[in-house]
């Protein structure tokens, strides 16, 4: 009887694993995230942190009974409506542990490591009311709809992507702003700092993120983004901080690129190159000049040009690293689409701007940040197993295991009531206790005698 509630009480919750095998606690008040009384802050990170998993909102969740003694939802929202807390800092922490002290071990030294850059829609499309509160672009209708940017930069090997720190940006225009920001925050805040940072321009807000995690010791030394991001003064600004750029470019008519002293567009451009005969995946690469540096020297870029697949257009690609080859601009490139990927699973999977309704500005940024712990839990029991799973098989097995674990531990409840019962009311010794135990588990349905046993094999 020892060795099944000993074999329930062996099974691992990775979500506890990852909060203690990341010291998520020291990590969380080394950026002034607290509680000052009641439940731990521990204990209500761990059951935030677990909230999508269990297919339960917070209310519902709060509600059964298996919620901790203590938790409310007043003391979740005390949390995530924090001015103090550095959310940002804590993103960091955690993101530049998990790279150097899990990811990069299982790295080759010779793999190209790289930043990605990339924005997503963050919908609040009933709120009325919400700090800061915006009109903002959806790309991928062209329209304006109320809700927020997310701007995500992240780190990517090629095997996996680690989103490193966000920006929950509102407009820097003052018309298309449809609520204001919440007098009487102390401007010495790292809430007040989030506030003012949401309403500069995007690209601003991104050079100074690729500060921050160049600051932080990270090992890319490629910036990948799309064309939405694309300018000269961008590229040159991220250039200076000692970072290179591979980046899609946009033909606007208005950006032009030198060759030799002479100004092209990227339309101009592509005609007086020299293209490659045939099929060619490569029609043409050039050496041009995007611009001085603040020393006055020339910033040189290579621009490739690449056939595009799904019409008979072309598209463009521009990197500062001159030394790279055409295909290995395109290859670097195309890990791009590791941000995409995250986006899509913290949307469909991860409870992205669907778990909370607060208005509060504080608590978008706790969230998201939420999200992000999910993401990098996720990608770490897929890259530490090597597991062939997709990310979205691995959220769901991970439900499953939740659920299993609740099924267990009322089992070994059970099964240790059973055997008190049995010692003392009617008597029988200890073997006996144990023959009839295993004779219960026997006739057990099959689905249920199977999990018993594989969680105790012994007893089989």
């Amino acid at each position: 009887m020892q060795q099944i509630v000993a074999g329930f009480a062996s099974v691992e919750n990775r979500i506890h694993s990852f909060f203690h095998n990341q010291n998520l606690g020291q990590l969380l008040r080394q950026s002034n995230v607290r509680k000052e009384k009641g439940v731990s802050l521990d204990t209500l990170f761990q059951l935030l942190l677990s909230l999508a998993f269990t297919g339960k909102n917070l209310f519902r969740l709060l509600e059964s009974p298996d919620s901790p003694d203590g938790i409310g939802k007043d003391t979740a929202y005390r949390l995530l409506n924090s001015v103090n807390a550095n959310w940002r800092r804590f993103l960091l922490l955690l993101s530049t542990r998990v790279i150097v002290q899990r990811l990069l071990p299982l790295t080759d030294e010779t793999t190209t490591k790289v930043l990605i850059a990339d924005d997503t829609l963050y919908r609040r499309d009933r709120s009325k009311r919400v700090e800061l509160l915006a009109r903002v672009h959806d790309h991928n209708t062209g329209r304006y709809v109320r809700g927020f940017r997310m701007l995500t930069l992240g780190w990517s090997d090629g095997n996996s992507f680690v989103p490193m720190m966000l920006s929950m940006l509102s407009s820097a225009k003052d018309k298309n702003r449809l609520a204001p920001m919440r007098e009487g925050i102390d401007k010495r805040t790292n809430g007040y700092q989030r506030r003012r940072e949401s309403m500069r321009k995007s690209t601003d807000v991104l050079v100074d993120m690729v500060a921050l995690a160049m600051k932080a010791g990270t090992t890319a030394r490629h910036l990948l983004f799309d064309s939405w991001f694309a300018f000269p003064a961008t590229i040159r600004r991220i250039r200076a901080l000692g970072m290179h750029t591979i980046c899609m470019l946009k033909d606007t008519g208005k950006v032009t690129y030198e060759v030799q002293g002479w100004p092209f567009t990227l339309k101009e451009l592509f005609k007086e190159v020299r293209k490659r005969p045939g099929r060619a995946k490569v029609l043409a690469e050039v050496l041009v000049t995007i611009g001085q540096d603040i020393h006055g020297k020339p910033v040189a870029a290579k621009i490739v040009f690449v056939r595009d697949r799904s019409s008979k257009k072309w598209l463009a690609l521009l990197s500062t690293d001159t030394t790279l080859t055409a295909e290995e601009i395109i290859t670097l490139y195309g890990r791009r689409w590791d941000i995409e990927v995250f986006f899509k699973m913290a949307k469909s999977f991860l409870n992205l701007a669907k778990e909370f309704q607060s208005r509060s500005f504080d608590a978008l940024v706790a969230h998201a940040t939420l999200v992000c712990c999910r993401y990098i839990l996720l990608e770490l029991v897929k890259r530490e197993n090597a597991d062939p799973r997709t990310l979205g098989s691995l959220f769901h097995a991970l439900c499953d295991e939740i659920r299993r674990i609740g099924f267990t531990e009322a089992m070994a409840l059970l099964l240790t009531f059973l055997e008190e019962s049995l010692n003392s009311i009617i008597g029988l010794c200890k073997e006996q206790v144990q023959q009839l135990i295993q004779r219960f588990i026997e006739t057990l349905p099959r689905a249920f005698r199977e999990r018993m046993l594989l969680l105790a094999p012994v007893c089989s």
